[in-house]
């Protein structure tokens, strides 16, 4: 999305811009004269004329996402046209001339952005010889990277994660790549193959008032690339341990001035690490009392392995898109993805066994200087994916009972048995199994321009989720769960003297389920020379999933509260609100010499409402009699009437405030040389005396299980790259200080005898190992580009084999090999 500025009569400046490297045109470069409401953007060969200049010395300025802004001085003495020829961008090196997109829907230099981004570009992205491009998050500053085996990656930003955190948004090309239900990012199941991708922008810190929920804490904006920039053939291959293979393919071809297009596809496959989440299940129908004539029966206690893990992973993936240039600097682009993955994937509630899960997508968009549309439609599906967790419990009642291995197989999915023998007892539902039938669509107007010295964008959002999991995990009965979703938003921009701009953001939600709200955001940045100071307030939401509003788990011993609950006191569980976070930020970024670039920020949060973990409600002999104004008998079938013994719902609860900092520092050597290290810090404040901070409802606040911080509080990094003609590669290590993790029955913390803690101990349904982090880990990587037609690189992950457990439920992290044989095949250019 490019801004455009109205001309009037006068002179004109012409010319062409291109890659330096490979002498490609750049389409859509922004062309501009600063300071003034004149400018355009390249066309489809990367011509350009500017018109209605003034007679007088002007300054145009040259940018693009990812390249180095470039500045000429021209002097128009009339109505005459001044040929500027042809004008080669070089790629950024360091990031002070960078451009990007995502802290304000606009284009605009990195220096200048209202934010702290972090950029990863297409040429890190090609040079990395894995197939995981999530593997460069763990070098971006202030973020916690999480790897959780050789397929899953991740990130959080600024505390507070979980095994299902949905707390940062992630978008691929101006779309919503999360799941519908769960709102989680897609991760493995995204359809973005990696050489397609031309960079990938990660926005610390709340995004709501531009993006909405979920971008509470962070954003991950992936920027795939234009055909008519990137036309060719790519065809690359992966090889590591753990059985990995990955194959790739992308073409991208200019038909005519006009049409162009691409595809891309992927297969990838492999076996994660060994590791075994080890189930714990105590079969309570086989407990019996002493009676004067018989002795006391205790219950079946069950320590067992996950029953039928599947280790091996494989996803196929790929996209196809059509770019029409309708006039001139005006696109529509139609595009499809598709992906098919089965792996293991972590909850709070233990492991689930992804069967090919299925998620696709249309989407058309309209893309011009001052107005972008689209409208996309996604959707979901999965028949055959597991709780793992709860389809052993199920198969050992079955196996305690007596019954056959292969009968304890079949019914493990849908039912568990309480009884004592296969005569004896009664089977309840305690499905297993997830299956997805979901949709979503989406659509989008976007308006931006200048007015009176104000730069203004202006949009406007709607959203309909179609929820359905043919009644396995959600509450849909009746059919799809269907939630509408509208917003619009605004931003100004202002520029003051001295070099100042205000910035000043809102956005207003309405949704059906969780009512209304207003977020607000305010800047003020000042920069010069490369240089800027920028102050930030920003307000973030975390909405309730479709899944915590709705869910329907476990036979309705986990059911969603998007309707609130009545406890047989009379005491009211009000239903679930957004989660809030308000965040106060200063930072500077800027060139401190020629050679040395540095990005600091420091920031104050206070969050409240946090949306719990499930927890059960039925506490101190109460019992659950209603939901919303439906008695629980009717709610869960068999229910008695005098209400629910046991539910496992999510409430909001609890207030604190965490604060931190972020550093990062850039040094280039020489062109190819560079050294990048970073540091964040980060800490909190808990009222321990105030009883809304009690998550679990036990009676008193513990920071550890009612409001797991969930993060380090120190960490760093170091990186040293070298990209020359010929030869590139990296040496980069990460120090993660142990900390404590608590999410959902998973646990990972230091020996805590008040809380019962023992390290390599179980510790109520989950084994605990012990800290996370609390470890050095180092990466090397080469590569050498032959020609202009083939490279080769190679890699090691975890080089010394160090014990690294990045994230609950999951392996240890052991040393990965891989090694990548890359061919490119140039685009014939047109004559």
């Amino acid at each position: 999305m490019q801004s455009v500025w109205a001309w009037a009569q006068g002179g004109s400046v012409r010319g062409r811009v291109l890659d330096a490297g490979s002498g490609d045109a750049l389409v859509g470069v922004n062309v501009v004269v600063p300071g003034t409401n004149q400018g355009v953007a390249t066309g489809p060969a990367g011509d350009f004329e500017l018109k209605g200049l003034a007679a007088g010395t002007h300054t145009v300025r040259v940018s693009f996402i990812g390249y180095q802004a470039l500045d000429r001085s021209v002097t128009i003495s009339g109505e005459e046209v001044v040929d500027l020829g042809s004008l080669s961008l070089q790629p950024a090196a360091i990031g002070m001339q960078e451009v990007v997109v995502s802290a304000s829907r606009r284009p605009e230099k990195l220096t200048e952005a209202p934010a702290t981004i972090s950029v990863i570009s297409s040429r890190q992205i090609n040079e990395l010889p894995s197939f995981n491009v999530g593997e460069l998050i763990a070098r971006q500053k202030g973020v916690d990277y999480i790897r959780t085996g050789v397929l899953g990656t991740g990130l959080n930003v600024r505390g507070f994660n979980s095994a299902f955190n949905p707390k940062n948004l992630q978008m691929n090309d101006a779309r919503l790549s999360t799941l519908i239900a769960t709102g989680l990012p897609l991760g493995p199941l995204s359809s973005v193959v990696k050489e397609d991708i031309e960079r990938v922008e990660v926005v610390l810190g709340p995004a709501a008032a531009l993006y909405g929920p979920n971008a509470h804490n962070g954003l991950v904006n992936t920027l795939s690339k234009d055909p008519r920039t990137s036309a060719g053939t790519t065809v690359a291959l992966n090889l590591g341990n753990q059985n990995v293979f990955s194959a790739r393919l992308r073409h991208a071809q200019v038909i005519n001035p006009k049409l162009a297009f691409k595809v891309t596809g992927e297969y990838t496959r492999g076996t994660d690490f060994k590791y075994v989440d080890t189930v714990y299940y105590t079969n309570t129908a086989f407990a019996r009392p002493a009676t004067p004539t018989t002795p006391a029966r205790p219950a079946i206690f069950h320590a067992a392995p996950e029953l039928d893990l599947d280790r091996d992973f494989n996803t196929v993936r790929g996209e196809a898109a059509v770019y029409y240039n309708l006039k001139e600097k005006s696109d529509l682009i139609l595009s499809y993805g598709g992906n098919n993955s089965s792996y293991v994937a972590q909850t709070n509630a233990g492991r689930n066994q992804i069967k090919d899960w299925q998620v696709h997508y249309l989407h058309l968009r309209y893309v011009s200087p001052r107005l972008f549309a689209q409208a996309y439609h996604t959707w979901s599906i999965t028949d055959e994916t597991y709780a793992i967790n709860q389809r052993t419990q199920n198969y050992l009642s079955f196996v305690d009972a007596g019954f056959s291995d292969a009968e304890a197989r079949r019914r493990s999915y849908e039912e568990q048995w309480f009884g004592t023998s296969t005569t004896a007892g009664v089977a309840l539902k305690r499905g297993a199994l997830f299956r997805d039938n979901s949709r979503r669509i989406n659509g989008e107007v976007q308006y931006n321009n200048s007015w009176k010295g104000f730069d203004v964008v202006i949009g406007s959002l709607y959203q309909r989720d179609m929820a359905n999991s043919r009644n396995t995990y959600l509450f849909d009965r009746d059919g799809d769960i269907i939630i509408n979703q509208v917003g619009v938003y605004t931003q100004v921009e202002k520029p003051l003297p001295g070099n100042l701009k205000a910035i000043v953001a809102a956005r207003a939600d309405q949704h059906d389920r969780y009512g209304f709200n207003f977020i607000p955001k305010a800047g003020l940045v000042w920069s010069r020379n490369d240089q800027a100071v920028r102050l930030t307030y920003g307000r973030g939401i975390a909405a309730p999933t479709i899944l915590n509003l709705d869910g329907y788990l476990f036979g309705g011993l986990l059911i969603g509260n998007g309707e609130g609950y009545t406890l047989s006191d009379g005491t009211q569980i009000d239903k679930l609100r957004v989660e809030t976070i308000n965040t106060a930020e200063v930072g500077y970024k800027g060139k401190i010499t020629e050679k040395l670039y540095f990005d600091g920020n420091a920031y104050y949060n206070v969050s409240e409402n946090f949306l719990s973990p499930a927890i059960n409600i039925a506490t101190q002999g109460r019992r659950v009699t209603r939901r919303g104004s439906t008695p629980m008998s009717e709610v869960v079938p068999g229910t008695p009437e005098a209400g629910a013994t046991t539910l496992l719902t999510y409430v909001n609860f609890g207030k604190v405030d965490t604060y931190g900092a972020d550093f990062g520092i850039n040094y280039t050597f020489t062109n190819a040389l560079s050294l990048a290290a970073n540091y964040s810090w980060f800490g909190y404040d808990l009222d321990k005396g105030d009883l809304k901070n009690d998550g679990n409802k036990d009676g008193k606040v513990q920071t550890e299980i009612d409001l797991p911080i969930n993060t380090p509080a120190h960490k760093a990094s170091l990186g040293l790259n070298y990209s020359g003609k010929k030869l590139f590669g990296s040496v980069f290590g990460r120090w993660v200080q142990a900390y404590d993790f608590f999410s959902g029955i998973n646990v990972a913390a230091k020996a805590n005898p008040t809380l019962g803690i023992r390290e390599n101990a179980r510790y109520g349904r989950t084994w605990n190992y012990g800290p996370l982090g609390g470890f050095v880990n180092v990466d090397l990587g080469a590569g050498y580009r032959f020609n202009d037609y083939f490279s080769f690189g190679a890699q090691v992950t975890n080089l010394f084999d160090t014990e690294v457990r990045e994230f609950v439920a999951s392996p240890f992290i052991g040393r990965l090999y891989s090694v990548e044989a890359k061919v490119n095949i140039p685009a014939l250019k047109s004559r």
